[in-house]
C-alpha cells in the first residue's frame, strides 16, 4: 500500500519547505529549524522515491538505484545534526551525532566509487542503531528545561524506536515500512509544540504591548500638557516618536520672577533606554530650577546629576532663557543643533554649543544672551528632524527647515509646528527618527514697550 507513504511523504516535503521558507524569511540562521527543514525535505523525498508508483514509471537504472541508496544514507545527516541541535543530548551526543554524520558521507563516496552496495546499506543500519541507541540514553540522562520538552522528547524518542525496529529488522532479512508512522508521529509532537510555543509568544507580545503603551502614557504625562498663557510669549511644541516610547524630551521651566526658560533634548538610541534616561532629565531638570535664570548652570547641574547614571548613553540638549521684562534670550546647548532664530523674515543660527550631558561630570558650559525684538520666532528641535532622510538617502538638512522657518513667518505658532512636522514626514520615506520642535513666538505689549523708552519713576 503506497497510500500511507505518500501522505506522509507529502506533509513531511511540504512541512520541510516551509520551514525551510521560514527561516529564509527571518534572515537568521537557526540550527535546529534549519536542520529540521532538511531532514523532513530529504526524508519525505526518500519516501517518495521508494514507493511502487515511482518504481513503475521508471526503467531500471544502476545509477538510479545508487541515487537512492545514496539519498537514504544522506538522511542521517540533516537527522542527526538535528537530534545534536535539539539540546537534549550534551556534548558526548554532539560528538557521536557528527561521527555518525561524517561515517554517513564516507558510505555515500563509497557508493559511488563502485563497492558493493548491500554490505554499505547493512553499515548504515548499524550505525544508525548504535547513533540512535547512545543518543536516546543520553537524551534520558538530560533535565528537561522547557515545559513543552516532555511531548518533543516523547515524539523524538518515539520516531528513534522505530527507526531501530526498521533498521534491525533489515539487518535480521524481514524488511518493514512502520518507520514512516513514526515519523508521522514525531511531525505531530513537533506540531503541538509549535502551537504552544506560538501561543507562549503571543500572550508575550501582548503583555509587552500593553506594558509599552503604559509607559507610553507615563512618558507623555511627564511632557507639559500646554505653555502657560502667557502676555509676550506663544509657545507650541510638537512631539512624535519614533516606537511607543522615545528618548526626545522637551520642558518649560517657570521662575518665579515670571520668567520662562525652554528645554529640549533628546537621547541617544532609541526606545524603553532611551525613555528612561527621558524621564530622568524630568527629574534632574526639576532639582535644577533654582538655575533657571542661568542656562550654563543648569545644564551644568543636569549634566552631574546625570553622569554616571545613563549606562554609557549621552544626552544632547539646549536650553534657552526668555525675559520680556529685560527683552533678552540667553541660550546654552549641550551638543545640540543650533536654535534658529526668524527675525525680519530672516533667519540665523543661535550657537553656543559645550560637551554632550552625562558624558563628563566636570564638563563646562557657556551661554550667549542676545536682545529680544517682537515679532521674534524661535526654533528648538531635535536631530531627527535635520536627520530625516529621502528614500535616496539625502537628508532634510539645516537648509530646508530654515527655508520652512522662513515659510512660516506669517502663520501662528501652532500652524508653523505643523507645517515643519508634517513637510519632514512627507520628504522622509520612513520615520527613523524621534521627532519634536518648540517653536516660541515673542510679542512686545505696548506697555512693556513705553516703560522701556520712558521708565516710570519711582517716587
Amino acid at each position: 500500500m503506497d497510500e500511507p507513504r505518500l501522505f506522509v511523504a507529502a506533509a513531511s516535503i511540504t512541512v520541510g519547505l516551509v520551514a525551510i521558507g521560514f527561516s529564509l524569511i527571518r534572515r537568521r540562521f537557526d540550527q535546529l529549524l534549519s536542520f529540521f527543514a532538511w531532514f523532513a525535505a530529504l526524508y519525505g523525498a526518500r519516501l517518495w522515491m521508494e514507493s511502487n508508483i515511482l518504481r513503475l514509471m521508471q526503467h531500471p537504472s544502476p545509477f538510479l538505484d545508487k541515487v537512492q541508496m545514496a539519498l537514504n544514507f544522506f538522511v542521517t545527516v540533516p537527522a542527526f545534526l538535528f537530534f545534536a541541535a535539539s539540546g537534549l543530548t550534551g556534548r558526548v551526543g554532539r560528538v557521536i551525532a557528527y561521527v555518525v554524520c561524517i561515517f554517513a558521507m564516507c558510505l555515500i563516496g563509497a557508493i559511488f566509487l563502485g563497492l558493493p552496495m548491500r554490505p554499505l546499506d547493512q553499515l548504515n543500519s548499524v550505525s544508525i542503531i548504535v547513533g540512535s541507541v547512545s543518543l536516546v540514553i543520553l537524551t534520558f540522562r538530560q533535565r528537561m528545561v522547557e515545559k513543552d520538552d516532555a511531548v518533543f522528547r516523547a515524539g523524538l524518542v518515539t520516531f528513534v524506536g522505530f527507526v531501530l525496529w526498521t533498521n534491525t529488522a533489515w539487518l535480521l532479512g524481514h524488511p518493514t515500512t512502520i518507520e514512516l508512522y513514526g515519523f508521522a508521529l514525531f511531525l505531530c509532537c513537533l506540531g503541538y509544540v509549535a502551537a504552544r510555543r506560538a501561543l507562549d509568544r503571543d500572550q508575550q507580545l501582548n503583555s509587552i504591548q500593553q506594558e509599552l503603551e503604559v509607559a507610553r502614557r507615563i512618558q507623555l504625562s511627564i511632557l507639559p500638557a500646554a505653555f502657560a498663557a502667557s502676555e509676550h510669549f506663544t509657545v507650541a511644541a510638537r512631539f512624535v516618536p519614533m516606537t511607543s516610547v522615545a528618548g526626545d524630551f522637551y520642558e518649560f521651566v517657570y521662575t518665579e520672577n515670571g520668567t520662562v526658560g525652554l528645554l529640549i533634548a533628546d537621547v541617544s538610541g532609541h526606545g524603553v533606554p532611551a525613555a528612561l534616561i527621558a524621564s530622568m532629565m524630568k527629574v534632574a531638570i526639576t532639582s535644577q530650577r533654582h538655575h533657571a535664570t542661568n542656562p550654563e548652570r543648569l545644564l551644568a547641574g543636569v549634566n552631574e546629576a546625570l553622569c554616571g547614571n545613563t549606562q554609557n548613553q549621552f544626552v544632547t540638549a539646549a536650553y534657552v532663557h526668555l525675559d520680556a521684562g529685560c527683552g533678552t534670550f540667553c541660550y546654552a546647548a549641550a551638543g545640540h543643533p543650533p536654535m534658529l532664530l526668524l527675525r525680519d523674515e530672516q533667519v540665523s543660527r543661535i550657537e553656543e554649543n559645550g560637551l554632550v550631558l552625562a558624558l563628563l561630570s566636570s564638563a563646562v558650559y557657556a551661554s550667549t544672551k542676545q536682545p529680544l525684538l517682537s515679532g521674534d520666532r524661535l526654533l528648538l528641535y531635535t536631530d531627527g528632524i535635520i536627520e530625516a532622510a529621502n528614500a535616496g538617502g539625502e537628508e532634510f538638512g539645516y537648509e530646508r527647515v530654515g527655508n520652512l522657518l522662513q515659510a512660516s513667518a506669517k502663520m501662528a505658532a501652532e500652524q508653523a509646528a505643523d507645517l515643519i512636522l508634517n513637510t519632514v514626514s512627507g520628504w522622509s520615506s520612513s520615520q527613523s527618527d524621534d521627532l519634536t520642535v518648540i517653536v516660541c513666538d515673542y510679542k512686545r505689549s505696548e506697555v512693556l514697550r513705553e516703560n522701556l523708552i520712558f521708565p516710570v519713576a519711582h517716587r
